[in-house]
């Protein structure tokens, strides 16, 4: 009976925890802020590496516990058989407590360094946070960027769709070569395949926004478009020295290489401790019976025992373990302060860097615009002379392809622009708004 009821509690469960990974059938519909808010929430790996807080604070209070005395207890019941002493049947009864006094500062060590483990973990998961942050706007803002340029395709295919009529019309009428069709003809299905493409790309961007969010790749993801200002807020770009003293000051990478400086250093005084005596406090009380359980309260009255005691262990030879413990630790903390300039400075180029491409990144989006914005106009043009019979189909492509190409241009140099502009506001430990 036992055994049925696991199976069934086990299919139970397992039912149930297929129902939890099978897809809604509702519409998430999410702006980039709800993105971030549901990933810091939902996601696995996240989840994950803040469970290292929980670790480091049981670590913490265990070691605050050692302050405290050790108590155990012990009994034990015994029988012998002897000519001399027949059936025989004796007992002891014992508690013992022991406390450590001094240990060279072991345990304040301890304490000290587990708390700042504790501390340190908490930086750790904000500096995941900051990374996770990046990689839902790289997977947003490429679904964005695809979903702009699905529309200009659409629009393309759409023109060249009534270029391919036209041209069927005047090849039909003997106005222009069977060539100059089939070359219509052929953009016409190279525009429709551009669409296809980018809705793959698309997807897959939808997918991996999805996988960051820890959600069923089933799942019916809607992308909620941000306000039109947003691009405008952007360009609006914070002086250098601003965003670097913000950097410095907010990037848990920093506070992160200085604690491993601080538990660096509380482990060289955790290596020194080996060269202090120990002193222990111990002490117990106890009782028994002999032979038999005959007065057995009186036995037990007459055998109540006490005992309290001191003990100091001094080390005196330990074959230099100590001594390497303590120079290893020196080392250890002169890497760890190499680490913390070093990281430092990583950053600074880091910032620099990252400013500089947004500077970069900000001219080449307004340069693509003015661009995108001449190739439209000039195919437009192109498309009416076309139509006139005024040019041939060789002339209108290349003005086609021109701004396709230009369209291209602009499309990622604008969603590349908001994208390190955004990775510039995490730097500065800005909320990522849009």
């Amino acid at each position: 009976m036992n055994r049925i009821l696991l199976c069934l509690l086990a299919g139970m469960l397992s039912g149930l925890t297929a129902l939890a990974q099978q897809p809604s059938g509702e519409t998430l519909k999410m702006s980039l802020e709800d993105c971030i808010e549901y990933a810091l929430k939902g996601n696995y790996n996240r989840q994950s590496v803040e469970l290292n807080e929980s670790t480091n604070l049981e670590a913490y209070k265990q070691s605050k516990l050692e302050l405290l005395p050790s108590v155990n207890a012990s009994l034990s019941e015994g029988y012998s058989n002897s000519k001399s002493v027949p059936d025989a049947w004796s007992g002891n009864y014992n508690l013992n407590a022991s406390v450590t006094l001094f240990q060279g500062g072991t345990i304040i060590n301890t304490i000290q360094q587990n708390k700042l483990k504790l501390e340190q973990s908490t930086y750790q998961t904000t500096q995941y946070d900051n990374q996770l942050t990046i990689k839902i706007l790289q997977a947003f803002l490429t679904v964005l960027g695809n979903e702009e340029l699905l529309k200009y395709q659409s629009a393309v295919v759409k023109a060249s769709e009534e270029q391919m009529k036209q041209g069927e019309e005047q090849f039909n009428a003997g106005s222009i070569l069977e060539s100059d069709y089939l070359l219509l003809k052929a953009q016409y299905s190279n525009d429709k395949n551009n669409i296809t493409d980018t809705r793959i790309t698309r997807d897959n961007s939808l997918l991996s926004l999805k996988n960051l969010l820890s959600i069923h790749p089933d799942e019916n993801l809607e992308i909620i478009y941000p306000d039109t200002s947003a691009l405008v807020k952007m360009s609006a770009l914070p002086q250098m020295n601003y965003v670097m003293e913000q950097a410095l000051s907010t990037l848990p990478d920093i506070k992160i290489s200085q604690y491993n400086v601080d538990i660096a250093i509380s482990s060289v005084k955790l290596a020194k401790s080996g060269y202090y005596p120990t002193l222990s406090l111990s002490g117990s009380i106890g009782t028994g019976h002999q032979n038999d359980y005959s007065n057995f309260g009186t036995q037990l009255s007459n055998g109540f025992n006490q005992q309290i005691g001191l003990s100091l262990s001094i080390p005196i030879f330990d074959k230099n373990r100590t001594k390497v413990k303590v120079v290893q630790s020196r080392i250890a903390l002169q890497k760890a302060e190499l680490n913390a300039k070093q990281t430092e400075l990583d950053i600074m180029q880091d910032v620099t860097t990252e400013y500089q491409d947004v500077v970069s990144a900000y001219n080449k989006y307004q340069t693509t615009d003015i661009r995108q914005n001449a190739y439209l106009k000039t195919f437009d043009a192109y498309s009416i002379k076309f139509n006139a019979g005024a040019i041939t189909a060789v002339e209108l492509l290349q003005q086609q392809n021109n701004y396709i190409s230009a369209l291209n241009d602009y499309i990622q140099s604008k969603y590349n622009f908001m994208l390190k502009r955004k990775i510039l506001d995490v730097y500065m430990g800005n909320p990522v708004t849009m």
